[in-house]
């Protein structure tokens, strides 16, 4: 059965919202979203608030919320845990578990028992990031992944375009850029689907300074304000000057006396 992207939604609606803004993080080794049969993916957890780690849990199609190492996966609980041989069965939504219980980003991972698959990034990149897309091949012959091929890459089953050497790069990656990509050759099969995250930046905390007024601006302002400056100017002078007038009247009165 495969882990379509519907399955994947669901799956991570199970995990607690919360997963996205603890200090737990899940790390990925190789650092990518798709694997070939017989592979071996490192996972491990990192918590920022506590030296002791966590533990990772999946989903798969076959069994729900299952540890390493207790269900799957070779370690101990708090290191990382390692497949040695990745099969299809192990395609499914993988994520790390504080001591506390926080829960971090969930990831996808997909296992491909075929020729092609893509090698994109497992976790969410940075918006302005650049990010590179691989379409990798491995016959009976490599040791290793190749991706030095001509190559089409797909966005969410539009094709975006096809390079000569397999990879297509998105020098600087932004929210639209986000979705389902594939890679395909003509003489090979296609590659499965993965979710391509793009992390907006939060928003600014602090208001930005308050614009200066240009010279035209000011003199302006100077301009229309100085009326009401001369006007107060004579109506505290003749002010000050009756006042003076009255305090003379009344010491005159008051020598007569």
């Amino acid at each position: 059965m495969e882990f379509t992207p519907l399955l994947l939604m669901l799956s991570v609606l199970m995990i607690p919202s919360e997963a996205a803004h603890t200090a737990v993080s899940l790390i990925v080794s190789p650092s990518r979203s798709q694997f070939f049969k017989y592979e071996s993916v490192s996972l491990s957890c990192e918590d920022q608030g506590s030296s002791a780690g966590g533990r990772v849990r999946r989903n798969t199609t076959k069994r729900w919320l299952e540890a390493c190492p207790a269900d799957w996966g070779v370690g101990t609980a708090g290191s990382p845990c390692s497949i040695q041989d990745t099969f299809p069965h192990d395609t499914g939504v993988y994520w790390c578990e504080s001591v506390s219980g926080e829960h971090s980003h969930a990831v996808d991972i997909t296992v491909h028992d075929g020729a092609v698959i893509l090698d994109s990034p497992v976790l969410p990149v940075n918006q302005g990031q650049a990010v590179t897309l691989r379409c990798l091949h491995k016959d009976k012959e490599a040791t290793k992944p190749f991706s030095n091929f001509p190559a089409a890459f797909y966005k969410d089953g539009s094709l975006v375009r096809t390079e000569a050497a397999g990879e297509m790069t998105i020098p600087a990656v932004s929210t639209s850029d986000a979705g389902l990509y594939r890679c395909s050759n003509s003489e090979l099969e296609g590659s499965p689907e993965s979710w391509l995250a793009v992390r907006a930046p939060p928003p600014s905390l602090t208001s930005p300074p308050a614009p200066l007024l240009s010279l035209p601006r000011l003199l302006c302002s100077i301009l229309v304000s100085l009326p009401y400056l001369v006007v107060t100017a004579l109506l505290l002078e003749r002010c000050c000057r009756s006042k003076g007038v009255c305090s003379a009247a009344k010491c005159d009165e008051e020598e007569l006396y």
